[in-house]
């Protein structure tokens, strides 16, 4: 691939580690992340971009910025963004058909695609953000669990490129991003709490849960869901503890990869613990 499409030096470097979705589960302490790389600017064409790698899992995500808004929304003075997710048919294990070829988008791709859109919307400024819209597209190219997590993170750093780029055109103003916005897993193996929990892991999870947070540590949303066992109010307790406990290392990461400028070979920024 040409690097007007996909930026390729920096593939290269993050999918060196090879895949992960058969390794036992890591031996990492319980509230330690997956290794976690954002490269920004991974695609040349959106007005924001970036691919970002947690563990094994690979997710891109673009933002692309169209000066119209959904018809319910005309003449109000207001942005929009919103959100779309989609997996490669080979980022698994197996083959998954294309929904293209199903003639239907599926439940869990509408489910996860309205949940980046929510997670993002929180700390937009709709009426800063001018009469525009936003589209963030997360597709995933290799899943090793947590995808829709990386994808709120990562979407929300092509966003925020993307929001720049307008603010230094005069477009929007210096106050359209309210927030930073980050997500992450965590789970009960065996009663006991982990934190961000890779394919392995969540197979083997009485509970998972997925949580989005604000940078200023405020929650956006808790998906937690018993997977046949049901789950204490001091295990909830644990596990959003775990989950604010990663916040500031997401939010220092997306920081950084924001500031990151943009060149013709993109530079990755990786997790400092």
């Amino acid at each position: 691939m040409g690097d007007a499409t996909l930026r390729s030096g920096a593939i290269r470097l993050d999918i060196a580690t090879g895949a992960g979705q058969n390794a036992a589960m890591p031996r990492r302490a319980f509230n330690q992340l997956r290794p976690i790389t954002i490269t920004p600017h991974f695609v040349g064409h959106p007005e924001g971009s970036c691919l970002i790698a947690c563990g094994d899992t690979r997710v891109i995500c673009t933002a692309t910025v169209d000066d119209n808004v959904p018809k319910w929304l005309g003449s109000k003075g207001k942005g929009w963004v919103t959100a779309e997710y989609d997996m490669l048919p080979r980022a698994t294990n197996t083959r998954n058909s294309r929904d293209s070829h199903k003639g239907k988008i599926s439940g869990r791709t509408q489910e996860i695609s309205r949940l980046i859109g929510r997670a993002l919307r929180a700390v937009v400024n709709t009426a800063a953000l001018g009469e525009r819209t936003i589209t963030i597209d997360c597709d995933v190219i290799q899943a090793d669990g947590g995808t829709r997590t990386a994808s709120i993170t990562g979407g929300y750093v092509a966003l925020a490129i993307a929001v720049n780029r307008l603010i230094e055109k005069k477009q929007a103003r210096t106050d359209t991003l309210r927030d930073h916005i980050a997500a992450i897993s965590a789970g009960l193996i065996d009663r006991t709490p982990f934190l961000d929990l890779d394919y392995s892991m969540d197979s083997r999870a009485e509970v998972d849960m997925n949580v989005v947070m604000t940078g200023g540590a405020e929650l956006v949303e808790v998906q937690g869901t018993g997977e046949g066992h049901t789950f204490k109010r001091s295990d909830l307790d644990a596990l959003l503890d775990l989950a604010f406990g990663a916040l500031p290392a997401l939010v220092d990461l997306q920081k950084r990869a924001i500031a990151v400028p943009f060149s013709a070979t993109p530079a990755s920024v990786q997790l400092v613990l």
